[in-house]
């Protein structure tokens, strides 16, 4: 792993106040309905868990899991299915739930698959939009916090599957490495 440090970048309490406004947004929107969120992992378990317990409506959970980083910083532009959704998702209103859209590669390929399923409704809900970063253009329906760019960690998201656990989010530095000659 490249040395790097990790520089304070968004706070929890920042953080449960975004997801309480998108949770109150959907719940909002959907009144009377009952929604079916499918989250992407492994990033998104957290803040899908902390999403649900705000909503104020019924919501089926599912996940999803896509590769395309590895221990990349930046998507490969391939994406791999490693576990698909199991319920049944024809005629719901459906609630894709990511941690972060980046490039946009991952998220694209995801929605033209589930879009395969015939729901009613498919919609976007992503914590963190980097849009300055789009490669392929996607719908985020949902946004709770707008960056420009950075490679960031915490709160679920990960660098090589570490940081996970962070309660805020950080962005990741690199620092170059002293020569010892």
């Amino acid at each position: 792993m490249k040395p790097h440090r990790l520089v304070p970048k968004i706070s929890y309490d920042e953080i449960q106040q975004k997801v309480r406004e998108l949770a109150q947004q959907i719940s909002d929107e959907y009144q009377g309905r009952e929604v079916v969120l499918v989250g992407v992992l492994k990033g998104a378990f957290i803040f899908m868990a902390d999403l649900v317990r705000h909503l104020s409506i019924p919501a089926e959970v599912d996940f999803i899991r896509v590769a395309s980083y590895g221990n990349a910083t930046q998507s490969s532009g391939r994406v791999v299915l490693k576990k698909d959704v199991e319920c049944c998702i024809e005629g719901k209103d459906v609630i894709v739930v990511e941690d972060i859209v980046d490039s946009g590669i991952t998220l694209s390929w995801l929605l033209r698959h589930l879009q395969e399923r015939k729901p009613r409704s498919l919609k976007v809900c992503t914590l963190i939009d980097k849009y300055e970063r789009r490669e392929v253009e996607v719908p985020v329906h949902y946004a709770g916090i707008r960056i420009p760019g950075g490679f960031v960690v915490g709160y679920g998201l990960d660098f090589a599957e570490r940081y996970r656990e962070l309660q805020g989010i950080y962005e990741v530095e690199f620092v170059e490495e002293a020569s010892t000659s």
